[in-house]
């Protein structure tokens, strides 16, 4: 007796063929229903890091043949998954990339080209910094923030790291076991810190984009009362929201500082403010401002030449704080980083002279505001207008959600431009979130992605010309190629994987 004939295979349930709108319904249903069923969302899973932690808090396999970023799958490894090398870098746009761009920009002092190396500077340096670099960061908030005040910062006050995770790295060491509140979103390196730093304790508060992402601080003070907060870190500058607490609000958050309640504030875009007024361009924001007694306040401040002075690869940083922090950070710094590199530290002596500083910023602001206006304007062409512009940094927090599905969510977002040879950073990056225990589809962060305008404006019409691409193809129905058969890897000629 001879079988019916069967079916060919088919991945819709109603029919084989063509999908049905019942299939394609229970398709979208099914990719945006958990993390699990999403390709971009695993591969962020299988990263050393980025595992659920079990509850009793031990530690995670990690093959010690593989590379990592610890605590973080950085998008760079996806790029170079996806073809990305330092060699071919002129031809993808990086609108992922922390850093603003180096070279010169219109009207401001030309860059440092020539690094003197005396003799003395091949001496390891003091791990607070050499005394001269700090005097001089001292000297600089003085001039720009505390003029008239009684209490002026000295050397004392300064410590000189070597970058801005060293800071948070050196502060985290010296405090003892606290209830830390953060936010959510925020920069990335507080969940690291957060995470290695088992003394500090952390308590979560979720900014509400309703309430344009502000840190309530009222509420704050409530939490500080009822939870025992004893420490509180955020950026400001708000990194990736390009939001800034300033003004009373600031002064408000560093007044909780007298009352028992350490503030820890990463100011490393501090320069990066874009007023409407032309009158107040080249004003910066710190909470420098707001310190009453520069050793009695437990106000800490963490910036650096990074972002501001446009130096990355510099490596010179600072924490200005009271002076037994600053004595603290000595001893947490000897054998957690040995200190900043001492040329590099000497060379920017120069560079902190205020009459500089003030040519320096408002070129800044001019150039990064023009750059920030233009990105607007290309998003808002692509029906991508940004719920919140940025009024300071130089990243914009982009939400998703009315994009077609799959492209909606920040992860896929991010794995569909890598093929357009282009870098953004998925929102969940930003969801401070110590246990990873979440899933992700539930983060707050899941419908956005971080978009910076650090990057030369050439690069940045390649990027956003890349992000056209791929929302034209989605808009005409082309997302079935989308949120899957994304590399894993790349093999080299010789069968090794990178």
């Amino acid at each position: 007796m001879s079988r019916p004939p069967t079916r060919p295979s088919s991945a819709y349930p109603s029919r084989s063929g063509t999908p049905s709108l019942r299939d394609v319904v229970h398709g979208v249903m099914k990719i945006f229903h958990h993390e699990k069923e999403s390709e971009a969302h695993q591969i962020f899973r299988q990263q050393v890091g980025h595992q659920p932690k079990p509850a009793l808090g031990l530690p995670q396999t990690i093959n010690p043949d593989e590379e990592t970023v610890p605590g973080i799958e950085h998008p760079g490894n996806r790029a170079i998954a996806n073809g990305f090398n330092y060699a071919n870098s002129h031809e993808w746009a990086n609108l992922g990339q922390g850093a603003p761009e180096v070279g010169p920009i219109p009207n401001a002092p030309p860059r440092p080209e020539n690094i003197p190396l005396p003799v003395d500077s091949l001496e390891y340096a003091p791990t607070t910094g050499v005394k001269a670099l700090r005097e001089a960061v001292a000297n600089l908030y003085n001039d720009n923030y505390r003029k008239g005040k009684a209490s002026q910062y000295t050397f004392e006050n300064v410590c000189i790291v070597p970058g801005g995770r060293a800071g948070l790295s050196r502060v985290a060491a010296v405090i003892g076991d606290v209830y830390c509140s953060y936010q959510v979103p925020d920069y990335t390196a507080y969940d690291q810190v957060l995470s290695a730093f088992k003394r500090l304790v952390p308590v979560p508060t979720a900014l509400d984009p309703k309430n344009k992402y502000r840190l309530d601080i009222e509420q704050t003070k409530k939490d500080i009362l009822t939870q025992g907060l004893a420490v509180v870190i955020a950026s400001n500058p708000r990194n990736p929201t390009g939001q800034v607490i300033a003004g009373k609000e600031l002064k408000e958050l560093v007044s909780l500082s007298r009352e028992n309640t350490t503030i820890i504030l990463d100011e490393f875009y501090s320069w990066y403010i874009y007023p409407d007024s032309e009158k107040d361009i080249g004003k910066s924001i710190s909470s420098a401002e707001y310190v009453e007694d520069v050793n009695s306040d437990s106000v800490v401040i963490i910036d650096g030449l990074t972002k501001n002075w446009r130096l990355p690869g510099w490596r010179v940083c600072w924490v200005i704080g009271p002076k037994n922090l600053i004595t603290a950070l000595s001893q947490s710094g000897s054998f957690l980083d040995g200190g900043a590199n001492h040329p590099m530290q000497l060379a920017a002596l120069p560079l902190l002279e205020p009459g500089r500083v003030k040519i320096e910023k408002t070129a800044l602001q001019r150039h990064f505001k023009a750059k920030r206006d233009h990105v607007l304007k290309r998003l808002h062409a692509l029906h991508l207008d940004v719920d919140i512009p940025p009024q300071a940094t130089f990243y914009i927090w982009l939400n998703l959600e009315k994009l077609p599905p799959p492209l909606n969510n920040g992860l896929t977002f991010f794995e569909e431009l890598l093929k357009e040879q282009t870098i953004v950073i998925p929102g969940i990056f930003f969801d401070i979130n110590p246990a990873h225990r979440r899933n992700l589809f539930n983060s707050p962060c899941h419908h956005y992605v971080r978009l910076s305008f650090g990057p030369p404006i050439e690069d940045l019409d390649k990027g956003i010309d890349a992000i056209g691409r791929v929302i034209a193809t989605a808009r005409q129905g082309g997302t079935r190629k989308m949120g899957h058969s994304y590399k894993k890897s790349l093999e080299s000629s010789s069968g090794v994987n990178i």
